[in-house]
């Protein structure tokens, strides 16, 4: 990647931060409100009325905020991304028109801005773990091992739907219920070994389920990550960004057409 498309990433991912608060009397300090009252709202509904607990003998405590919070930002970055990969080429026809515009860099813009409020949520995570357990575990230094092969497998995700988007327009409306299988069929709300054995195969084929589980590992239950694990995943990310790219710079011949 040469330095000017870098800036330019960079310089458009700026704007697009910005414009989500223009306007607004907090600004961007919305990015980290949200989810500092979300965390709050978690802890109080699922730790006090409903008394929950993560796994069957524990006594329900505020862990389960954070538990469960972990497992949420990761599949809010995804729901970002995927939710506006379809219309990314669409809301964007003036760059079409440019020859000389690097079409490709509309989603790394799009990975920058979702990663931007992943990393504010992570924030709010870290402050409530700390302010929960009162205790930091050394495996946090792995998280940027475990995100990383994530955003990559989106980065090449959001190629093929930013792409797919352009020619069908009804992917826009089937994506949400993508995004809310992804959801429930991960183990955001509960942990693996409680699912059915029945949807375990389909749980494993999810691409938040061994990062939700690897970064709540690693930040809340102080784990080793599973390396071997990490391994094969890194290398489906790779092959999905690889396939994602190629898929988009052979299909981006025909957006001009399109729009």
């Amino acid at each position: 990647m040469s330095k000017q498309n870098l800036h330019l990433i960079i310089s458009l991912a700026r704007r697009d931060i910005s414009a989500r608060y223009r306007g607004s009397a907090f600004g961007i300090l919305w990015s980290f409100i949200n989810p500092l009252l979300l965390l709050g709202v978690y802890g109080f509904v699922f730790s006090v009325i409903f008394k929950s607990k993560w796994q069957a003998g524990q006594e329900p405590n505020s862990n389960f905020a954070i538990i469960l919070f972990s497992g949420l930002i990761v599949h809010a970055l995804l729901s970002e991304c995927l939710s506006r990969a379809p219309s990314l080429i669409l809301q964007n026809p003036s760059y079409v028109k440019k020859v000389v515009f690097p079409l490709w860099i509309l989603v790394p813009v799009l990975m920058c801005s979702a990663f931007f409020h992943f990393l504010i949520s992570g924030l709010v995570l870290l402050i409530g773990v700390i302010a929960i357990t009162h205790e930091l575990h050394w495996t946090i230094i792995f998280l940027p091992l475990i995100i990383l092969p994530f955003l990559i497998m989106l980065t090449g995700i959001s190629w093929i739907f930013a792409s797919l988007g352009v020619y069908l327009r009804d992917l826009s409306q089937f994506i949400g219920i993508i995004i809310t299988i992804a959801l429930f069929v991960s183990p955001v709300f509960y942990p693996t070994s409680l699912a059915p054995a029945i949807i375990k195969p389909v749980i494993y084929l999810n691409p938040i389920s061994l990062i939700v589980d690897e970064v709540r590992n690693a930040l809340v239950f102080g784990k080793l990550p599973d390396f071997m694990a990490l391994t094969v995943y890194y290398i489906c990310a790779i092959l999905v960004f690889i396939a994602g790219l190629a898929w988009f710079q052979k299909t981006k011949k025909g957006f001009a057409d399109v729009i």
